[in-house]
């Protein structure tokens, strides 16, 4: 079967291009492209099953690549004789065929070949969770209510999980929080990604990615933190940066034309504070469009290479839209969420401690197992104020309960530290290093890198009669 063949190379490359083309065998050279629009429209109407392209090729881009895929269209790299950059800018582009222009006509019949269609299939698969039921939405709500408020007659099925219960008689601020170690024996991967997770209504997914990355730096990690919320970015604001020129937004512009490196990353990411990096997020929701899917991948693969750790803060909503899914030239709002829950080694989802913020946390448990079956769990605020006495207590029996989550990571709603540290654009190990927040932030931060972590409390200096004592 002859395989049909459209080129879209340089100037410099073309004769010799169609020249090998032709000469392979089962090929026929159907088209010349003029540049990326007639790719495009040769593509969309299936002209060929294979496109040659150059990595010079003006406005040559991710989303080029991944439109000729979308179309079926097998796409092959062709670049001059010894034209490393070439070679390089391509695989960035996701080209995964690549064949020198003065390669033997028997390669070229190779590379320009089609898989079989049985060795097609989903480029992104999803791991997707049995349902373990459908209660309704104001059941949950009165039953999470009823549990916070001490009442015993059970509401809801329980759902399966081993609970891990804090100490009744621990005080808030010495909570000691741990995460369910894995058991394999492999170490874990040396770079990994930590997407930072939480439902709508402000429950602290921010402050809590913000935090732990800055405690993973201070263990010695090196760190970088991705702003990849969509909707209200506000890690500039957290750490008192200037947010005009987005990291995030240009680390996908260099990504979407395939010339994101690790020095270029780095130019784009400063160090707040040693081994620690950032990308700032978009300063206005509206350019939600600049930040296309594949090229967002791509900045979280360079990320894993330039530091130990990347933790990305991604957006509320998990919504996909089907229609949209299919159609890869259009952007959509949430798939820098959804791709990042997708790439993450580890998961944080958040919560609030409090009726309606464990009700969210709940409802987003359920959502979140199309991406991940073993988020770590994490709920901030927790207070008696709001769910009554031995709250870490109440919190941890609510979810074991009605989400079937066995460990519970919780942090005291220290809100005086957590003031100071905003007022001040620092993190909490700056601005309160002592507070029960802080505290909590770190062993977390210790449990996800395998470092245990003990910190002393600090009491205060009863000063001698006589003489002043200065804060440490």
């Amino acid at each position: 079967m002859t395989v049909t063949v459209l080129t879209a190379v340089s100037v410099h490359l073309e004769a010799e291009v169609a020249t090998r083309v032709e000469a392979a065998s089962g090929t026929r050279l159907v088209r010349r492209c003029a540049d990326v629009e007639d790719l495009l429209a040769a593509g969309a109407a299936r002209v060929a099953r294979t496109a040659v392209i150059s990595a010079d090729l003006p406005q040559l881009d991710r989303t080029v690549v991944a439109d000729l895929r979308a179309a079926g269209v097998l796409v092959v790299g062709v670049f001059a004789e010894g034209a490393e950059d070439d070679q390089r800018r391509l695989r960035q582009l996701t080209v995964e065929r690549l064949i020198s222009a003065g390669a033997p006509a028997g390669d070229w019949s190779d590379v320009l070949t089609p898989p079989s269609d049985d060795a097609d299939g989903d480029q992104n698969p999803r791991r997707v969770v049995p349902d373990p039921g459908d209660p309704t939405d104001t059941d949950i709500d009165a039953a999470i209510s009823r549990e916070l408020l001490g009442e015993q007659r059970p509401v809801l099925r329980p759902l399966t999980g081993a609970s891990v219960l804090p100490a009744p008689s621990e005080p808030a601020a010495d909570v000691r929080v741990a995460l369910p170690r894995a058991q394999s024996s492999e170490p874990s991967p040396p770079h990994r990604v930590v997407a930072v997770w939480g439902p709508t209504g402000a429950p602290g997914r921010t402050t809590v990615a913000v935090n732990l990355a800055a405690e993973m730096a201070r263990l010695g990690r090196t760190v970088v933190l991705v702003d990849a919320d969509t909707y209200g970015a506000s890690v500039a604001q957290h750490l008192a940066l200037l947010d005009e020129a987005p990291g995030v937004a240009a680390a996908a512009r260099l990504a979407d034309a395939g010339v994101l490196d690790q020095p270029r990353l780095a130019s784009i990411a400063p160090e707040v504070a040693p081994g620690f990096r950032v990308l700032t997020g978009l300063p206005r929701a509206d350019r939600w469009p600049e930040l296309r899917e594949d090229a967002f991948v791509e900045v979280l693969a360079q990320c894993r290479t330039l530091a130990d750790v990347t933790v990305v803060d991604v957006g509320f909503c998990l919504e996909e839209d089907e229609e949209l899914s299919y159609d890869t030239r259009a952007p959509r709002r949430n798939a820098t969420t959804t791709a990042a829950l997708r790439v993450a080694d580890d998961v944080l989802a958040v919560g609030a401690a409090d009726p309606v913020g464990l009700q969210r946390l709940v409802r987003g448990l359920d959502e979140l197992r199309a991406f991940t079956t073993t988020p770590h769990v994490v709920v901030t605020k927790v207070r008696s104020a709001a769910v009554g006495g031995s709250p870490e207590r109440r919190v941890q029996e609510a979810l074991d309960r009605f989400a079937g989550v066995g460990a519970v990571v919780t942090v005291p709603d220290d809100r005086a530290a957590l003031d100071a540290a905003m007022l001040a654009g620092q993190t909490l190990a700056e601005a309160a290093p002592g507070s029960a927040a802080r505290r909590a932030m770190a062993t977390l931060a210790g449990d996800l890198v395998g470092v245990d972590v003990v910190l002393r409390r600090r009491r205060p200096l009863r000063p001698r009669r006589g003489r002043s004592v200065e804060p440490v």
